[in-house]
């Protein structure tokens, strides 16, 4: 079969009347940040007409493609944000990712999409005990910071007693996040489209947009088969891939490559695994291991919007597994997948009018479990005025 664009042809009069007449708003992109964005516009504005659009069978990105962690930054990770960000606005960040994480949970429910509050762990190797020492040092400070901010008590502590329950090989040091959980990111997305539906807002799968022209009293929405239609409103939520539509946008895509094992006999890994600032994640699922990350490996490479796997990185997170995860176990790789995250010179999501009835919500950092919830809220509050 064919991977071409799809043909070109015309709306009947039956379908322009039936599907596409009278639209107030449309949303583009099902993922996380698009679902809940037609959620807050149905509840601003509950007499619309609300569409979502969306190229893919299931969305496309990242959002039914990522490893369901719901973290807000591991220690190092904030740390190095630190290096290159103002610290008060990588506070501000955390404060957003974990605000967006209490909003999904309220919107679903932990039981729907599987939450587990089993926390997370960073691991440092005997080599990289000068990175343990400074993410140890800064602990106090960060706990502090987070307690302030968020509520929540000792976040981060050591954890060095579990290395050995773990069965990990190589690990010098471990630091816990209490806060951290885990999730099924395919089941939240299910939710997420079920709620959407039984507030009847209505999604199209398989209808890419390839260009927007807001003029007049509305935007004319040009689809990938060649025709149109008009719409009073449009929110693009399509993250990484926002580029496609609006090149001019400072977000640029970033492919992570992911592997989940064949089911493996007596697992004790439980919780959420950072390693190397966050380039490398894994835990556990349904008594399998869930690898991801690398994309540091080849920065230039991973800037791409095509999806698919390399060798480069395929080698490297199966060292991984092989040496430091699961030491002389046999392991079977089940399958391979990858995601598309929204990246750019900054981590804060963009938030923003670009004509008089289109607004982006978009570029998440990696992080559009903890965060997506609340950019595709705050998206639907800012095209309907309700922003803060």
């Amino acid at each position: 079969m064919s991977n071409s664009q799809p043909l070109a042809y015309q709306l009947s009069f039956w379908e322009q009347d039936t599907f596409f007449r009278d639209v107030d708003i449309v949303v583009v992109g099902s993922g996380i940040v698009g679902l809940s964005a037609a959620l807050r516009a149905r509840e601003l504005a509950p007499s619309s007409r609300i569409l979502v659009l969306e190229r893919g069978a299931l969305p496309i990105g990242a959002s039914t493609r990522n490893a369901g962690f719901a973290c807000f930054g591991s220690v190092s990770e904030l740390l190095d944000d630190m290096s290159v960000h103002p610290e008060d606005a990588v506070w501000a960040l955390v404060e957003r990712r974990w605000r967006g994480l209490q909003r999904l949970r309220q919107r679903i429910g932990d039981a729907r999409m599987r939450y587990e509050s089993w926390g997370g762990y960073e691991l440092f190797r005997p080599e990289e005990e000068d990175v343990f020492e400074r993410c140890a040092e800064a602990i106090p400070v960060f706990n502090r910071r987070l307690k302030d901010l968020l509520g929540i008590g000792e976040t981060f502590h050591l954890a060095n007693e579990q290395i050995g329950k773990l069965g990990f090989r190589g690990v010098g040091n471990l630091l816990c996040n209490t806060a951290e959980g885990q999730l099924h990111a395919g089941e939240m997305v299910r939710a997420l489209i079920e709620l959407v539906r039984e507030n009847g807002i209505e999604i199209y799968n398989g209808l890419g947009v390839q260009s927007l022209e807001d003029s007049g009293p509305g935007v004319e929405i040009i689809t990938n088969y060649g025709w149109s239609f008009r719409a009073g409103r449009v929110i693009v939520a399509t993250n990484g891939l926002a580029q496609h539509l609006l090149p001019s946008l400072p977000v640029r895509p970033a492919r992570n490559q992911v592997l989940i094992t064949a089911p493996i006999p007596g697992l004790s890994v439980k919780g959420c695994f950072h390693y190397d600032r966050g380039y490398y994640y894994f835990r556990n699922v349904d008594g399998r291991i869930l690898l991801g990350g690398g994309r540091n490996l080849d920065v230039e490479g991973e800037t791409t919007s095509e999806f698919g796997t390399t060798p480069l990185i395929r080698s490297a997170l199966v060292k991984l597994l092989q040496e430091l995860i699961l030491p002389g176990q046999p392991v079977v790789v089940d399958s391979w997948w990858s995601g598309i995250l929204g990246v750019g010179g900054r981590k804060s999501p963009i938030i923003a009018p670009i004509s008089d009835h289109v607004v982006v919500a978009v570029r998440l950092g990696g992080m559009g479990v903890a965060i997506g919830a609340l950019v595709g809220e705050e998206g639907a509050e800012l095209l309907l005025g309700h922003g803060a």
